[in-house]
């Protein structure tokens, strides 16, 4: 008789995000290290620094963690998350969309100290290989993608700062004139995706005057949805701002400190911008200063050439991993005997 294999689809991430997910980060630190050691219940304030045990001592502050881990009193929402965590531990393993060579020590440290079975069969977005269907992932662009191309066409290579934080995360109109006066000091050329949201239709007060008619030629905004795959796949674009995907890096919720700190100080391939509080709406700012110091970082200099190696290294590492015989590969096809193997 044939048993029923269930498997869980959880949507914790939007659709349009292309690059290749941190799920390990997530697991280690957030999911893992800090409930299983809680190291933040030794500091004595939210601003003092502690180590999470384990892979790459990895340093964090109490104001750096989600709420639902800092608070002690229970909340439906911690309830919830305290479920989910339970149902994680009980399931059979973890399907996870990276591929091992970029988070080997954290993986090793899933499997080996935490006991779980997972599979790195990822990035995903490598299947994605025709521009049509890198176009029309996730919504419909507010922008012609063939518009879009063409501008960065026009562009030399690595010179072009990509800055997008996604449909979820709320500025503040002082933190958006402060990025706008980074990037006028900064005269780079750019690509800005601003979420389009009822405060943006009402009004574009944290814009200045003339500021689109100054960039003209040299800034693209985009208001909604962007291709994003499309763009980041350019050969003009030179570095990436955002809440913490790749290069230089601007956490503001969720995992996402935990997401900055694999991505500035294990696989050094980014560049923090100073954000020192986990918030779902963002409130306390990050300066013009810092923004402008970290994007003269991430895009010119040695630095910015040895980051940006270190991210080429990679991304032919993760479409190694995804050839036969590679390491995300091998691990879809030992993922599919298993499950067959106890549908038996």
């Amino acid at each position: 008789m044939r048993r029923e294999i269930h498997m869980f689809f959880l949507p914790y991430l939007a659709p349009g995000h292309v690059i290749p997910t941190v799920d390990m980060a997530k697991l280690f630190s957030s999911e893992g290290c800090i409930r299983l050691y809680q190291p933040h219940k030794n500091v004595q304030s939210d601003a003092e620094p502690f180590v999470v045990p384990n892979p790459g001592n990895i340093e964090l502050t109490k104001n750096r963690l989600p709420g639902y881990i800092r608070q002690d009193a229970e909340t439906d929402f911690t309830k919830r998350m305290k479920a989910a965590k339970e149902a994680e531990l009980k399931s059979y393993g973890v399907v996870v969309n990276s591929f091992y060579e970029l988070e080997a020590a954290y993986a090793d440290f899933y499997k080996n100290v935490l006991g779980k079975k997972a599979w790195h069969i990822g990035p995903l977005s490598l299947c994605i290989r025709e521009d049509i269907y890198k176009a029309e992932r996730g919504k419909k662009s507010a922008i012609d993608e063939h518009e879009c191309l063409k501008w960065l066409d026009s562009k030399e290579p690595n010179s072009v700062l990509y800055i997008c934080f996604g449909s979820m995360t709320c500025f503040t109109s002082a933190q958006l004139k402060e990025i706008v006066m980074a990037l006028e000091a900064l005269d780079l050329q750019f690509i800005w995706v601003v979420s389009k949201q009822k405060k943006d239709e009402e009004d574009n007060e944290w814009l200045p005057e003339g500021f689109e008619k100054r960039r003209e030629g040299k800034g693209l905004i985009i208001r909604g949805w962007a291709p994003q795959v499309l763009i980041l796949d350019h050969e003009a674009v030179g570095g990436f701002v955002t809440h913490c995907g790749w290069s230089s890096t601007w956490p503001t919720f969720a995992e996402q400190f935990f997401n900055e700190k694999l991505v500035t100080q294990v696989l050094k391939i980014g560049v923090d911008v100073g954000a020192q509080k986990w918030a779902r709406l963002v409130e306390d700012f990050v300066k013009m200063e810092a923004i402008e110091k970290a994007v003269k970082e991430l895009m010119k200099g040695d630095k910015a050439d040895e980051m940006r190696n270190r991210a080429k290294a990679l991304a032919e590492a993760a479409k190694k991993a995804n050839k036969k015989g590679g390491s995300s590969h091998s691990d879809l096809n030992a993922l599919i005997e298993e499950l067959s193997s106890r549908s038996q």
